[in-house]
């Protein structure tokens, strides 16, 4: 997938990886977690129509952006999955992922140059320019560079986890010690990386409220789903969840709808149905 070059880019991981990984489990999931709760105020509906149909916000403004976001160019971004295409991989094993990627390039219908690698404590990154056909339909140009990324397992191990779902065992957290911050950090960067069907998905807003068992994280969310021509659009405001276990790391995701209602545009603006 071709990504635009903004500061806020909303990215997919959806490819398949060749390579192996062991099959993780969500077993080790506490058998309780703490009652979902809201903001203690939630923003108005009238502040929720103007930031949802505002085509210049997606996040807040201390959001968790992207190390490649900076890119002048259109790009991809992807994560290597498991041959079921279930969950990421990971390894501690530079070598590992480099043969992973190289596999898994040598596997996609469009294949790249290999330019360089990164790495930082959360994954190794494969950089390499692909050649898309651009406007004029030559396919020979270099166009776009993709970046590929093995998570390093020492951080997070995504095994076992079900993408397709928003609720369930997200992963666990090796980074220690486990703080808020770091739980901050994965669940920011797993949302640029999650689909949602909805044109028009914004946050809201995005905090911590911890315990004395767990640390969680919440993305406030708002969606507009279009109900056909001549109808409202429905706004879900939902909140997505990710309660981390202090000891073991372990990562549960709820996601819940709080509430939805309708809306769509009046004399050039965007205001609720009644």
């Amino acid at each position: 997938m071709r990504i635009c070059a903004l500061p806020i880019c909303l990215f997919l991981a959806q490819v398949s990886a060749c390579g192996g990984g062991t099959t993780g489990s969500s077993g080790d999931i506490p058998a309780t977690s703490a009652s979902s709760e809201l903001p203690s105020q939630l923003p108005s509906d009238d502040r929720i129509l103007a930031l949802l149909y505002d085509n210049s916000y997606s996040v807040p403004a201390d959001f968790f952006i992207d190390e490649r976001a900076s890119t002048t160019r259109s790009y991809t971004i992807h994560h290597l999955l498991d041959t079921s295409t279930s969950y990421e991989l990971c390894t501690d094993d530079y070598a590992v992922a480099k043969a992973w990627e190289e596999a898994d390039n040598a596997s996609r219908n469009v294949s790249g140059t290999y330019v360089s690698s990164y790495e930082n404590e959360r994954y190794y990154e494969f950089v390499r320019e692909l050649s898309y056909e651009d406007e004029i339909g030559n396919i020979d140009a270099l166009t776009s560079p993709g970046f590929a990324r093995v998570f390093k397992c020492s951080n997070i191990s995504r095994d076992g986890v079900d993408r397709s779902l928003l609720s369930g065992y997200a992963g666990t957290l090796h980074s220690y010690p486990l703080t808020d911050q770091r739980v901050r950090l994965f669940t920011e960067y797993l949302w640029q990386f999650t689909f949602f069907t909805h044109a028009r998905k914004v946050v809201l807003d995005s905090y911590s409220d911890s315990g004395s068992g767990y640390l969680r994280h919440t993305l406030l969310l708002a969606f507009a789903i279009n109900q056909g021509t001549g109808k409202c659009d429905r706004v879900d405001v939902a909140q997505w969840q990710f309660d981390a276990d202090r000891d073991s790391g372990v990562v549960v995701r709820s996601y819940d709808t709080v509430y939805d209602f309708e809306a769509t545009f009046e004399n050039g603006a965007v205001v609720r149905c009644e």
